[in-house]
């Protein structure tokens, strides 16, 4: 297993590379959203975290596309940023359905709470699910 996972260092440092820029877009869009003290959006996390986080896949889509896996043959462009789409669409569910958790049966609603339930919690899970499926699934090896 070590080896596989040295042999993919170069891939999974410029899939963290992406992502770590889609997160920035994520948490600090949110936090814009919700959290300054005149956030257009204060009391509607859920419609925030979908909109940054939409946002965050447009820039998922490039970095990763672009340069993470550009070596690799396209399958079609609509069917490329199809599944893109729907695998980040997967993935921002799991960050709402944390946040969901956290603010409306936890009872959570600082933004700390919404910050770990969000996007430490929500986005570790949806990360995963991403790395596995964009590399399987959508930018399929040559």
């Amino acid at each position: 297993m070590l080896r596989k996972l040295f042999r993919l260092r170069t891939e999974l440092g410029k899939f963290f590379g992406v992502g770590l820029m889609a997160y920035l877009v994520a948490v600090g869009g949110f936090n814009l959203l919700v959290h300054l003290d005149s956030a257009p959006l204060k009391s509607k996390p859920l419609t925030a975290s979908i909109l940054s986080g939409a946002l965050s896949i447009l820039v998922a889509y490039f970095g990763n596309r672009h340069w993470t896996w550009k070596e690799r043959q396209r399958s079609g462009a609509s069917r490329e940023i199809t599944l893109f789409f729907i695998i980040n669409l997967i993935s921002l569910s799991f960050t709402i359905i944390c946040l969901a958790i956290s603010r409306y049966i936890l009872g959570f609603d600082s933004a700390v709470a919404d910050n770990i339930s969000a996007n430490i919690i929500g986005v570790g899970i949806g990360t995963l699910f991403r790395f596995w499926s964009y590399r399987t699934i959508v930018f399929k090896p040559n």
